[in-house]
Protein backbone atom coordinates (compact mmCIF):
# COMPACT_ATOMS: atom_id res chain seq x y z
CA UNK A 1 0.00 0.00 0.00
CA UNK A 2 1.41 3.63 -0.83
CA UNK A 3 1.52 5.90 1.94
CA UNK A 4 -0.14 9.61 1.29
CA UNK A 5 2.82 11.81 0.18
CA UNK A 6 2.57 14.80 3.01
CA UNK A 7 4.45 18.58 2.52
CA UNK A 8 4.77 20.55 5.93
CA UNK A 9 4.81 24.18 5.68
CA UNK A 10 6.00 25.76 8.61
CA UNK A 11 8.19 23.43 10.61
CA UNK A 12 8.57 25.82 14.14
CA UNK A 13 8.41 23.82 16.82
CA UNK A 14 4.61 22.64 16.96
CA UNK A 15 5.12 21.64 13.20
CA UNK A 16 7.95 19.31 13.73
CA UNK A 17 6.31 18.07 16.89
CA UNK A 18 3.13 16.84 14.78
CA UNK A 19 5.05 16.15 11.92
CA UNK A 20 7.08 13.14 14.37
CA UNK A 21 4.04 12.15 16.01
CA UNK A 22 2.47 11.89 12.30
CA UNK A 23 5.68 10.00 10.72
CA UNK A 24 5.18 7.81 13.91
CA UNK A 25 2.29 6.24 12.75
CA UNK A 26 4.08 4.68 10.16
CA UNK A 27 1.57 5.36 7.45
CA UNK A 28 2.31 8.57 6.07
CA UNK A 29 5.89 9.57 4.07
CA UNK A 30 7.16 13.38 4.66
CA UNK A 31 8.32 14.53 0.70
CA UNK A 32 8.74 18.25 1.32
CA UNK A 33 9.42 20.94 3.83
CA UNK A 34 9.07 24.36 3.15
CA UNK A 35 10.25 27.17 6.24
CA UNK A 36 11.40 30.60 5.57
CA UNK A 37 14.03 29.85 8.44
CA UNK A 38 17.34 27.67 7.53
CA UNK A 39 17.37 26.56 11.16
CA UNK A 40 14.14 25.43 11.29
CA UNK A 41 14.63 23.65 7.95
CA UNK A 42 17.34 21.89 9.32
CA UNK A 43 15.67 20.71 12.45
CA UNK A 44 13.00 19.62 10.51
CA UNK A 45 15.53 17.44 8.17
CA UNK A 46 16.49 15.66 11.53
CA UNK A 47 12.81 14.09 11.29
CA UNK A 48 12.88 13.56 7.45
CA UNK A 49 16.12 13.50 6.43
CA UNK A 50 14.71 12.45 2.67
CA UNK A 51 12.52 15.21 2.35
CA UNK A 52 12.95 17.85 -0.44
CA UNK A 53 13.61 21.59 0.70
CA UNK A 54 11.58 23.72 -1.46
CA UNK A 55 10.64 27.69 -1.07
CA UNK A 56 6.15 28.17 -0.33
CA UNK A 57 3.32 26.39 -0.53
CA UNK A 58 2.86 26.21 -4.19
CA UNK A 59 6.35 24.42 -4.63
CA UNK A 60 5.07 21.56 -2.18
CA UNK A 61 1.76 21.30 -3.98
CA UNK A 62 3.89 20.84 -7.38
CA UNK A 63 5.79 17.79 -5.88
CA UNK A 64 2.35 16.01 -5.80
CA UNK A 65 1.80 16.04 -2.37
CA UNK A 66 -1.34 13.35 -0.65
CA UNK A 67 -1.87 16.34 2.46
CA UNK A 68 -0.03 19.91 3.35
CA UNK A 69 0.31 20.40 7.33
CA UNK A 70 0.29 23.96 8.05
CA UNK A 71 1.75 25.33 10.73
CA UNK A 72 2.38 29.19 9.76
CA UNK A 73 0.94 32.43 11.23
CA UNK A 74 -3.08 32.40 12.40
CA UNK A 75 -3.51 34.95 9.18
CA UNK A 76 -2.27 32.57 6.68
CA UNK A 77 -4.12 29.26 7.82
CA UNK A 78 -7.03 30.39 5.94
CA UNK A 79 -5.71 31.36 2.33
CA UNK A 80 -3.08 28.35 2.57
CA UNK A 81 -5.82 26.24 3.47
CA UNK A 82 -8.32 27.18 0.45
CA UNK A 83 -5.06 27.03 -2.15
CA UNK A 84 -4.12 23.34 -1.08
CA UNK A 85 -7.53 22.11 -1.20
CA UNK A 86 -8.41 23.87 -4.15
CA UNK A 87 -5.60 21.93 -5.81
CA UNK A 88 -7.00 18.53 -4.61
CA UNK A 89 -4.72 17.77 -1.62
CA UNK A 90 -6.02 17.20 2.02
CA UNK A 91 -4.99 19.66 4.97
CA UNK A 92 -3.73 19.73 8.50
CA UNK A 93 -4.32 23.04 9.84
CA UNK A 94 -2.76 24.45 13.08
CA UNK A 95 -5.65 26.36 15.32
CA UNK A 96 -7.18 28.81 14.48
CA UNK A 97 -8.76 27.60 11.15
CA UNK A 98 -9.48 31.59 10.52
CA UNK A 99 -9.33 34.39 12.07
CA UNK A 100 -13.21 34.72 12.00
CA UNK A 101 -16.24 32.47 11.15
CA UNK A 102 -15.62 33.44 7.50
CA UNK A 103 -12.33 32.72 7.14
CA UNK A 104 -13.15 29.17 8.52
CA UNK A 105 -16.36 28.89 6.54
CA UNK A 106 -14.25 29.63 3.54
CA UNK A 107 -11.86 26.37 4.48
CA UNK A 108 -14.49 23.94 4.84
CA UNK A 109 -16.30 25.34 1.98
CA UNK A 110 -13.23 24.71 0.21
CA UNK A 111 -12.67 21.07 1.53
CA UNK A 112 -16.22 19.78 1.10
CA UNK A 113 -15.97 21.03 -2.81
CA UNK A 114 -12.67 19.07 -2.71
CA UNK A 115 -14.30 16.20 -1.23
CA UNK A 116 -10.64 16.19 1.15
CA UNK A 117 -10.33 15.64 4.91
CA UNK A 118 -9.98 18.61 6.77
CA UNK A 119 -8.19 18.71 10.30
CA UNK A 120 -7.47 21.11 12.94
CA UNK A 121 -5.07 20.42 15.63
CA UNK A 122 -7.61 20.98 18.67
CA UNK A 123 -5.43 18.43 20.43
CA UNK A 124 -6.90 18.82 24.31
CA UNK A 125 -9.70 17.16 22.91
CA UNK A 126 -7.03 13.33 22.89
CA UNK A 127 -5.86 13.90 26.25
CA UNK A 128 -6.75 10.93 27.76
CA UNK A 129 -8.23 12.77 31.10
CA UNK A 130 -10.92 13.77 28.03
CA UNK A 131 -11.32 10.36 26.51
CA UNK A 132 -12.45 9.22 30.19
CA UNK A 133 -14.66 12.51 30.75
CA UNK A 134 -16.36 13.06 27.34
CA UNK A 135 -18.45 9.32 27.42
CA UNK A 136 -19.60 10.66 31.06
CA UNK A 137 -21.11 14.15 29.45
CA UNK A 138 -22.49 12.19 26.50
CA UNK A 139 -23.99 8.68 27.92
CA UNK A 140 -26.02 10.84 30.72
CA UNK A 141 -23.73 9.55 33.75
CA UNK A 142 -23.48 12.74 35.07
CA UNK A 143 -26.94 13.67 34.32
CA UNK A 144 -27.91 16.75 32.72
CA UNK A 145 -24.78 19.28 32.81
CA UNK A 146 -25.80 22.50 33.29
CA UNK A 147 -22.70 24.41 33.47
CA UNK A 148 -18.77 24.09 31.97
CA UNK A 149 -15.94 26.05 33.84
CA UNK A 150 -13.27 26.43 31.48
CA UNK A 151 -9.65 27.99 32.43
CA UNK A 152 -6.35 28.37 30.13
CA UNK A 153 -3.91 30.75 31.92
CA UNK A 154 -0.33 30.54 30.13
CA UNK A 155 2.50 32.50 32.32
CA UNK A 156 4.81 32.88 29.93
CA UNK A 157 2.77 33.78 26.42
CA UNK A 158 3.72 33.82 22.84
CA UNK A 159 7.66 34.52 21.81
CA UNK A 160 7.10 35.71 18.23
CA UNK A 161 5.85 39.51 17.41
CA UNK A 162 2.99 38.41 15.38
CA UNK A 163 1.00 37.17 17.96
CA UNK A 164 0.71 40.59 19.28
CA UNK A 165 -0.88 42.06 15.55
CA UNK A 166 -4.56 41.86 15.60
CA UNK A 167 -4.13 42.04 12.03
CA UNK A 168 -2.04 38.90 12.04
CA UNK A 169 -3.12 37.07 15.09
CA UNK A 170 -7.30 37.64 14.49
CA UNK A 171 -6.33 38.56 18.18
CA UNK A 172 -4.73 37.58 22.00
CA UNK A 173 -5.27 35.10 24.57
CA UNK A 174 -8.80 34.14 23.34
CA UNK A 175 -8.10 33.11 19.62
CA UNK A 176 -4.59 31.54 21.03
CA UNK A 177 -5.95 29.56 24.23
CA UNK A 178 -9.42 30.14 24.48
CA UNK A 179 -10.34 28.38 20.87
CA UNK A 180 -8.97 25.19 22.73
CA UNK A 181 -11.33 26.21 25.75
CA UNK A 182 -14.50 26.59 23.52
CA UNK A 183 -13.62 23.61 21.21
CA UNK A 184 -13.45 21.34 24.08
CA UNK A 185 -16.60 22.31 25.49
CA UNK A 186 -18.53 22.28 22.35
CA UNK A 187 -16.91 18.76 21.62
CA UNK A 188 -17.88 17.31 24.72
CA UNK A 189 -20.99 18.59 24.68
CA UNK A 190 -22.16 17.43 20.94
CA UNK A 191 -21.46 21.11 19.20
CA UNK A 192 -25.17 23.17 20.45
CA UNK A 193 -25.42 26.41 19.18
CA UNK A 194 -24.82 29.28 21.10
CA UNK A 195 -28.53 31.06 22.46
CA UNK A 196 -28.31 34.86 23.55
CA UNK A 197 -26.16 37.34 24.17
CA UNK A 198 -22.69 36.89 25.06
CA UNK A 199 -20.70 38.78 27.99
CA UNK A 200 -17.22 39.24 27.94
CA UNK A 201 -14.29 41.53 29.18
CA UNK A 202 -10.97 41.67 27.57
CA UNK A 203 -7.82 43.30 29.11
CA UNK A 204 -4.47 44.59 28.06
CA UNK A 205 -2.19 45.19 30.80
CA UNK A 206 -4.74 45.08 33.42
CA UNK A 207 -6.56 47.59 31.53
CA UNK A 208 -9.89 47.13 28.82
CA UNK A 209 -9.57 47.21 25.44
CA UNK A 210 -11.86 49.20 23.37
CA UNK A 211 -13.17 47.87 20.18
CA UNK A 212 -11.30 49.38 18.30
CA UNK A 213 -8.04 49.13 20.19
CA UNK A 214 -5.23 47.72 18.06
CA UNK A 215 -3.95 46.02 20.77
CA UNK A 216 -4.88 42.48 21.57
CA UNK A 217 -5.77 40.83 24.93
CA UNK A 218 -3.74 39.32 27.30
CA UNK A 219 -6.31 38.47 30.10
CA UNK A 220 -9.71 37.45 29.30
CA UNK A 221 -12.97 36.63 30.70
CA UNK A 222 -16.17 35.44 29.24
CA UNK A 223 -20.09 33.77 29.53
CA UNK A 224 -22.36 32.70 27.04
CA UNK A 225 -24.99 30.12 26.98
CA UNK A 226 -25.61 27.04 24.85
CA UNK A 227 -29.16 25.95 23.05
CA UNK A 228 -28.59 22.54 25.53
CA UNK A 229 -29.19 25.13 28.50
CA UNK A 230 -25.43 25.00 29.38
CA UNK A 231 -23.76 28.15 30.68
CA UNK A 232 -20.19 28.16 29.33
CA UNK A 233 -17.90 30.49 31.56
CA UNK A 234 -14.19 30.78 30.34
CA UNK A 235 -11.15 32.82 31.51
CA UNK A 236 -7.48 32.49 29.75
CA UNK A 237 -4.36 34.94 30.16
CA UNK A 238 -0.88 35.23 29.07
CA UNK A 239 1.69 36.18 31.47
CA UNK A 240 -0.58 35.80 34.37
CA UNK A 241 1.04 36.03 37.66
CA UNK A 242 -0.02 32.66 38.06
CA UNK A 243 2.72 31.17 40.54
CA UNK A 244 3.37 28.26 37.80
CA UNK A 245 3.90 27.77 34.11
CA UNK A 246 0.32 26.90 33.11
CA UNK A 247 -3.03 26.82 34.81
CA UNK A 248 -5.66 24.31 32.66
CA UNK A 249 -8.94 23.46 34.21
CA UNK A 250 -12.51 21.93 32.64
CA UNK A 251 -15.35 21.58 34.66
CA UNK A 252 -18.26 19.79 33.62
CA UNK A 253 -21.39 20.38 36.02
CA UNK A 254 -24.23 17.75 35.78
CA UNK A 255 -27.68 17.39 37.91
CA UNK A 256 -26.49 14.02 38.89
CA UNK A 257 -22.40 14.41 39.01
CA UNK A 258 -19.75 16.24 37.92
CA UNK A 259 -16.00 15.95 36.03
CA UNK A 260 -12.98 17.54 36.03
CA UNK A 261 -9.70 17.85 34.04
CA UNK A 262 -6.60 19.28 35.76
CA UNK A 263 -3.24 20.37 34.80
CA UNK A 264 -0.77 19.22 37.94
CA UNK A 265 1.48 21.65 39.35
CA UNK A 266 1.37 24.17 36.56
CA UNK A 267 2.56 20.89 33.58
CA UNK A 268 1.19 21.45 29.88
CA UNK A 269 1.77 17.52 29.67
CA UNK A 270 0.62 15.65 33.07
CA UNK A 271 -3.32 15.73 33.87
CA UNK A 272 -5.87 14.39 36.31
CA UNK A 273 -9.30 13.65 35.61
CA UNK A 274 -11.69 13.11 38.25
CA UNK A 275 -15.52 12.01 38.67
CA UNK A 276 -17.37 14.00 41.55
CA UNK A 277 -20.64 12.67 43.41
CA UNK A 278 -21.45 14.71 46.02
CA UNK A 279 -18.19 14.97 48.46
CA UNK A 280 -16.94 11.79 46.83
CA UNK A 281 -14.21 12.13 44.41
CA UNK A 282 -13.09 9.32 41.77
CA UNK A 283 -9.75 9.41 40.35
CA UNK A 284 -10.49 8.53 36.09
CA UNK A 285 -6.57 9.22 35.00
CA UNK A 286 -3.52 10.86 36.24
CA UNK A 287 0.28 11.18 35.05
CA UNK A 288 2.26 12.24 32.05
CA UNK A 289 0.26 12.08 29.00
CA UNK A 290 1.65 12.60 25.53
CA UNK A 291 -1.36 14.13 24.34
CA UNK A 292 0.28 17.11 21.77
CA UNK A 293 0.41 14.72 18.67
CA UNK A 294 -2.56 12.89 18.89
CA UNK A 295 -4.76 14.78 16.50
CA UNK A 296 -1.81 15.53 13.97
CA UNK A 297 -1.58 11.51 14.42
CA UNK A 298 -5.37 10.37 13.76
CA UNK A 299 -5.08 13.13 11.41
CA UNK A 300 -2.13 11.04 9.25
CA UNK A 301 -4.24 7.42 9.92
CA UNK A 302 -7.80 8.98 8.13
CA UNK A 303 -6.04 9.93 5.03
CA UNK A 304 -3.99 6.84 5.01
CA UNK A 305 -7.19 4.81 4.71
CA UNK A 306 -8.79 7.15 2.40
CA UNK A 307 -11.14 9.26 4.30
CA UNK A 308 -12.06 12.05 1.98
CA UNK A 309 -14.34 15.46 3.22
CA UNK A 310 -15.97 14.86 6.65
CA UNK A 311 -19.22 16.73 7.14
CA UNK A 312 -18.04 17.17 11.03
CA UNK A 313 -15.95 19.92 9.64
CA UNK A 314 -18.51 21.56 9.83
CA UNK A 315 -18.37 22.38 13.25
CA UNK A 316 -14.75 24.18 13.07
CA UNK A 317 -17.17 26.75 11.98
CA UNK A 318 -19.26 27.20 15.01
CA UNK A 319 -16.06 26.83 17.25
CA UNK A 320 -15.35 30.34 15.39
CA UNK A 321 -18.29 31.80 15.73
CA UNK A 322 -18.18 31.59 19.57
CA UNK A 323 -14.93 33.58 19.50
CA UNK A 324 -16.24 35.94 17.14
CA UNK A 325 -19.34 36.99 19.83
CA UNK A 326 -16.43 36.80 22.47
CA UNK A 327 -15.05 39.28 20.63
CA UNK A 328 -17.87 41.49 19.61
CA UNK A 329 -19.13 41.61 22.86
Amino acid sequence: MTKPRIGFLGTGWIGRHRMAAMLATGMVEAVGIADPSPAMVVDALTLAPGAQVVADLDALLALGVDGVVIATPSALHAEQSVHALAAGVAVFCQKPLGRDAAEAARVVAAARQADRLLGVDFSYRHTAGMAAIAPLVRDGALGRVFAVDLTFHNAWGPDKPWFYDRAQSGGGCVMDLGVHLVDLALWVLDFPALDGRVAAQLLSGGQPLSCSSAEVEDYATAQFRLASGTVVRLACSWRLHAGREAVIEAHFHGTDGGAALRNVNGSFYEFTAERFAGTECETLTSGSDEWGGRAAAEWARRLASGERFDAAADELVRVAEVLDAIYAA
